[in-house]
């Protein structure tokens, strides 16, 4: 069976064929979100599958796409804005550019379907959890998953026998906490707002301050448009570029120094807490477009966690192509950098639904 995996970004598409044995056979990008340019050239799949940020309660795992899940998606539109709607946009697209073709939902929300209740919980009124469905759903979960099964192989182990963090750091940025190879912590929430500083995500803040600025005049729109579009780096910095902060930082500029300190006194803390969750650590994954190609997150991020024995190699670090192990020869804890192949996950997905 092959598989044609779509994963749609807020302004960007990535296509991958996949035959069953994992090799990628044709892959196609481009900006916006129309398919019949880009499956043109492409062999006709058997399958098609598609990424979902958000399942709610609902979708633990991937799902054959009728139209009553097609508006069930819709419902939760809401709870991701920056990636539902996209993602409900290409289902349409695909779905006319290959007629007939059967199509499956895989969700980031998923992996993280293990989180005891002690995570997940917010301690909210239970009237409101009830009703609305209030809880800690994270985010990033097909990355997750196909970093813990990575991980597995650098280190020639069974995943289950470790005890990881894994940081998917990007636009979109989270951690997972991850024991015998399920998550039992991670850093997003209810939405994907919470956690890290983002590109142009806020990450966490005082639940008071919107509520503040809507009694102070801004509507509930301009707070959620504030929330999700011009904070976290681009808020700080005017850019939510990580390599444009490097760089101005290189040239001692103010305020992208400052944005950095703040990105990682924010990382290191949610890190460290990842890790209590755990009770240690001994596997720290990299992954995502800025865990896999910034060496100086990284190298500062273990050194933030020296004393928890994480240790880089300097020259290991800087030159990282691919899937690398990039530990110190000193440190008790492995460190791996694995590039992010949702792709693969999401064909997998698509085959143990459809077998």
């Amino acid at each position: 069976m092959r598989v044609l995996t779509v994963n749609p970004g807020s302004s960007s598409l990535k296509l991958s064929l996949v035959d069953p044995d994992g090799t990628v056979i044709a892959e196609e990008s481009g900006a916006g979100h129309e398919m019949a340019p880009l499956v043109a050239d492409m062999p006709r799949p058997d399958a098609i599958g598609v990424r979902f940020v958000h399942g709610g309660t609902e979708f633990t795992g991937p799902v054959v796409i009728d139209d009553g899940v097609v508006e069930r998606l819709h419902a939760l539109a809401d709870l991701a804005p920056l990636h539902q709607p996209a993602s409900l946009h290409a289902l349409s697209k695909i779905r006319a550019a290959l007629p007939g073709v059967p199509a499956v939902a895989c969700f980031d929300t998923s992996f993280h379907a293990t989180l005891p209740d002690a995570a997940a919980t917010y301690a909210l009124p239970t009237r409101w959890r009830e009703q609305f469905g209030l809880r800690r759903y994270g985010f990033h979960g097909l990355s997750f998953s196909y970093a813990v099964r990575r991980a597995g192989e650098m280190l020639g182990s069974d995943p289950a026998g470790f005890r990881m963090v894994i940081c998917h750091l990007g636009s979109g940025a989270s951690l997972a906490a991850v024991a015998d190879g399920v998550s039992v912590d991670t850093t997003m929430g209810f939405t994907p707002l919470e956690g890290l500083v983002m590109a142009s995500r806020a990450g966490s803040v005082d639940p008071g301050i919107p509520l503040w600025l809507i009694k102070h005049g801004l509507s509930a729109g301009e707070v959620n448009e504030g929330l999700e579009r011009d904070s976290g780096l681009r808020g700080l910095t005017g850019t939510g570029d990580m390599r444009e902060i490097r760089s101005r930082a290189a040239s001692y500029d103010v305020d992208a120094l400052a944005a950095l300190d703040v990105y990682h006194h924010r990382l290191r803390g949610c890190a460290a807490a990842m890790v209590a969750s755990l009770g240690g650590l001994d596997v720290l994954v990299f992954t995502g477009g800025v865990g896999e190609h910034d060496p100086s997150v990284r190298m500062r991020l273990a050194g933030d966690l020296e004393f928890l024995g994480v240790g880089i190699d300097h020259e290991l670090n800087e030159g990282v192509d691919g899937d690398t192990d990039v530990t110190s020869g000193d440190a008790r804890v492995r460190s791996l950098v694995v590039t992010a192949r949702e792709d693969l996950e999401i064909a997998a997905g698509v085959l143990q639904v459809l077998g």
